[in-house]
């Protein structure tokens, strides 16, 4: 019986062996729906291979220009975000905001490299499309932060992480029109606001100079006042009112230097604080405020009380701005956090990188002065 039951037993494991290696389709599919259990066991563990390791991730970042503090604060951000991430960062820019070729090279050597992604602050919004185009035909996220380019072709900005400049240069008409309300109801004869722009490329320079413009000239406009904005002709073409010079109570001039320094600033600041109508200044970014304190130091004509001196409000901080502040000589400024900004930067990157779906961010502005820049919710956002 025994040796029955074995020889059975034998027949059958050869003609299992002799199916094994014949193999019909339909004997192969069973095996395979055996094994589909394990295969999906399996899933999740590849899935998580697929996921980039955060030491794996490698983000170039392009700034505008490391000349001033505002940028290497930027900088600041985006390293304290990597190191908290575990990622690989590496910043460039140019020597000034002006050197627009150079920075669109910067930004087509850093795509050729293939980074898993970009950050992009651009000098002028207009130079970086093809590059933008470039970095979307090869796989390359990138993320704007300070300036959008409005005009990047669809699809190749995924964030654009900014203040809201044409509010911020709102906030200074604001704080500077109430300061000089007074003068202004008690003059004779047509006084003047000075408004010096770095330039007239960038998308936030230009928003806040028009957002300033615009602001100030709605505010005086409401009070039974003229406005007509002189000067530049970008932002005199660009305002929403530009009024008539001939028959304007408040003038509004604006400046723009050939180059992006604080010299040339403070000499298009000199020639508009030379004139006997002028009541007040605004400076929209960091070099243009301190080209406006640095025309000062020759005229003496700046302060904080109107109608003896012109009152003048800036934009951003840094040491210069900030002691000018403290010292009576400037009014007070509105600033961002470019800290803030490079590090929301490199988190956006990150989530991209690990496929999660991102919008556009908005950074606030603040206003600040004597009585509020040591103040909690101001002070971390002046930096030096």
């Amino acid at each position: 019986m025994k040796k029955k039951l074995l020889a059975t037993l034998l027949g059958v494991a050869m003609v299992a062996s002799l199916l094994v290696g014949c193999g019909s389709s339909a004997e192969e599919a069973a095996p395979a729906a055996e094994a589909a259990p394990a295969a999906e066991a399996e899933a999740p563990a590849a899935e998580e291979a697929a996921a980039p390791a955060a030491g794996d991730l490698e983000f170039k970042i392009v700034v505008k220009s490391f000349q001033s503090s505002y940028w290497q604060a930027a900088v600041t951000g985006v390293n304290q975000a990597a190191e908290e991430l575990g990622v690989s960062v590496e910043c460039n820019g140019p020597n000034a905001e002006s050197d627009i070729a150079d920075q669109v090279n910067m930004l087509t050597n850093y795509i050729n490299a293939q980074p898993d992604g970009i950050g992009l602050a651009a000098c002028d919004q207009s130079a970086v499309l093809d590059a933008l185009q470039m970095a979307m035909d090869a796989g390359i996220p990138v993320v704007c932060f300070d300036s959008g380019v409005p005009d990047a072709p669809a699809g190749s900005v995924l964030s654009t992480i900014a203040t809201d400049n044409y509010g911020a240069g709102a906030t200074a008409a604001d704080n500077l029109y109430a300061a000089l309300k007074d003068t202004i109801a008690s003059a004779t004869a047509p006084v003047r606001i000075g408004e010096v722009n770095q330039e007239s490329t960038s998308e936030s320079i230009t928003q806040r100079g028009l957002g300033f413009i615009d602001k100030f000239t709605e505010l005086a406009k409401a009070d039974g006042y003229t406005v007509a904005v002189v000067g530049n002709e970008f932002y005199v073409n660009g305002a929403k009112d530009k009024g008539d010079e001939a028959s304007a109570n408040i003038i509004i001039e604006v400046a723009v230097p050939a180059q992006t320094t604080v010299e040339l600033c403070a000499t298009e600041a000199s020639a508009i604080m030379n004139k006997s109508d002028v009541i007040g200044m605004f400076g929209s970014n960091q070099v243009a405020a301190e080209g406006i304190l640095s025309a000062n130091e020759n005229l003496d004509v700046l302060g904080t009380e109107p109608g003896t001196k012109i009152l003048a409000a800036g934009f951003d901080a840094g040491s210069v701005i900030k002691q000018a502040i403290r010292d009576g000589k400037m009014f007070g400024a509105v600033t961002q956090s470019p800290l803030a900004m490079g590090k929301t930067t490199v988190e956006t990157l990150y989530a991209i990188a690990n496929g999660e779906t991102v919008s556009d961010i908005a950074t606030d502005g603040y206003w600040y002065d004597t009585t509020n820049m040591d103040s909690a919710d101001i002070a971390p956002n002046l930096y030096d």
